[in-house]
C-alpha cells in the first residue's frame, strides 16, 4: 500500500500532493513498469481522503502517461524509457532583491526621490479614478488617448514653443519603444546615422530590428561636418540638446546644417532628452520647429522629467508621415495603460508638471 504523510503537503491540495508522490515514486523507480496501483477506494481509505481526491490524482497521472487503466483490473504503471535524472528535482525560488527599479537608460537623470512630487501625483491618480471610473477600463486608441495627446500638444506650445497638432502625437512606453516604431515607419532597409559617442540603446534598438547603423564622430558642436557630407545614412538620429555622454549642445548653425542635410527624402530623429531642464530659461528651439521640409521626427519622454517608473514617451510625426505611420504601425496597440495616460494628462492640465520642472530647475541652479 502507498503510504504518504498527508500533513506534510506544504499547502498544496490533497489530490495534487498524491499525484506528486506517485509520480515521484514512478520516476525514481520505486514503482516499476506494470506494477498495479491500489484501487481508488482502498487508497482513499488508507490515506484518509475522499474518493474524488484519489480519482483526480489518478486522472492527472493517466493524462500525463504515468499510469494506464486496464479494464476490470485497475491502474498500472506505464513503461517510461528514460527520465532526465533518477532523482527528484528540487525547486527553490530565489527571490530578487526588492530595492527599487533602475533608470530607463544610462543617461544622467533627475534626482527623482528628492524632486518628484509623489503625494501630488498620487492625489491626481485618485482624482482621475473618481472622475472617470469605468472610462479607464476601455482600451486605449493605438496612438494613445486623446486627452493626453491634447495635453501634450498644449504643454509643448505653451512651455516649449513647439506647435504640433494632437493627431501628430503618438504615445509609447519610453524612448526605446519609440525608436523601434521609427524603424517600422521608415524601414529597416535604411541606414541610420547616429552620434558617436551616443546613448548605447539607440544603436542596440536600431540594429536589433535589422537596420544598419553608421557611427558619426562628434565634434565640439555636434556631428563633424565632413562626416555629415559623405555619410551613407538615410536617417540621422541626433540629440541636439545635451547629447549623452559628450554633453554637446548643437548651436543654431549646426542645427540648420542638420536640416539642410535632410532636405529631400532623408529624415532626422530629434531625441530631445533632458531639454526641459535648460538652465538660462526656456529651452533653445527644436529642430522640429526650425524644420520647413517636414523631415523631423521629434521624440521625448517623461522618464527623466518626472520619474523612471513612469514609462511614457511620445513622438511627433511630420504630417507627411502620418499616412505611412497608420500603414506600418497603426495596428499596434498602445503600450501605456489608460489610467497612467489620464493621470499624466490631469497632472499637465492642472499645471503641476510645469511647477515641478520649475522647482527642479531652481534646485539645479542652486547646486551648480
Amino acid at each position: 500500500m502507498l503510504t504518504y504523510d498527508m500533513d506534510s503537503r506544504d499547502g498544496s491540495s490533497k489530490y495534487y500532493y498524491i499525484y506528486q508522490m506517485i509520480r515521484r515514486d514512478i520516476e525514481s523507480g520505486i514503482l516499476v513498469k506494470n506494477q498495479k496501483l491500489p484501487s481508488k477506494r482502498s487508497l482513499a481509505e488508507h490515506l484518509g481522503v475522499s474518493l474524488i481526491t484519489v480519482e483526480n490524482a489518478y486522472q492527472m497521472l493517466k493524462d500525463e502517461g504515468y499510469i494506464e487503466p486496464h479494464e476490470r483490473s485497475g491502474y498500472f504503471v506505464c513503461e517510461i524509457h528514460a527520465f532526465p535524472s533518477g532523482r527528484e528535482k528540487k525547486h527553490e525560488l530565489k527571490m530578487l532583491p526588492e530595492t527599487g527599479g533602475q533608470d530607463e537608460d544610462g543617461r544622467v537623470s533627475v534626482n527623482v526621490p528628492e524632486s518628484f512630487p509623489y503625494s501630488l501625483y498620487f492625489k491626481t491618480i485618485r482624482s482621475v479614478i473618481t472622475e472617470y471610473g469605468e472610462e479607464l477600463l476601455k482600451k486605449s486608441p493605438n496612438e494613445g488617448c486623446a486627452i493626453l495627446r491634447n495635453s501634450i500638444a498644449s504643454y509643448l506650445l505653451r512651455y516649449r514653443g513647439v506647435f504640433a497638432q494632437p493627431q501628430q502625437i503618438i504615445i509609447g512606453s519610453g524612448a526605446e519603444h519609440l525608436y523601434g516604431t521609427v524603424v517600422r515607419l521608415l524601414g529597416k532597409d535604411k541606414v541610420y546615422g547616429i552620434e558617436d559617442p551616443s546613448y548605447h540603446q539607440i544603436r542596440k534598438v536600431y540594429e536589433g530590428t535589422g537596420a544598419r547603423c553608421e557611427l558619426l564622430t562628434m565634434g565640439a558642436d555636434g556631428i563633424e561636418s565632413a562626416l555629415l557630407e559623405r555619410t551613407e545614412a538615410d536617417v540621422l538620429h541626433v540629440t541636439p540638446f545635451h547629447s549623452y555622454p559628450s554633453g554637446v549642445t548643437a548651436p543654431i548653425a549646426k542645427r540648420y546644417e542638420y536640416l539642410e542635410w535632410a532636405r529631400g527624402e532623408r529624415f532626422i530623429v530629434e531625441d530631445d532628452f533632458d531639454s526641459e531642464f535648460f538652465m538660462p530659461g526656456k529651452p533653445i528651439q527644436t529642430l522640429f520647429m526650425l524644420d520647413d521640409s517636414n523631415s523631423v521626427i521629434y521624440i521625448n519622454t517623461f522618464s527623466k522629467s518626472l520619474s523612471p517608473s513612469i514609462r511614457m514617451g511620445y513622438m511627433i510625426l511630420p504630417e507627411r508621415l502620418l499616412d505611412r505611420y497608420y500603414e506600418t504601425s497603426g495596428g499596434f496597440s498602445c503600450t501605456v495603460p489608460v489610467l497612467e495616460q489620464y493621470a499624466l494628462a490631469e497632472f499637465i492640465n492642472k499645471g503641476y508638471f510645469e511647477q515641478h520642472l520649475s522647482r527642479v530647475r531652481r534646485q539645479r541652479k542652486l547646486e551648480s
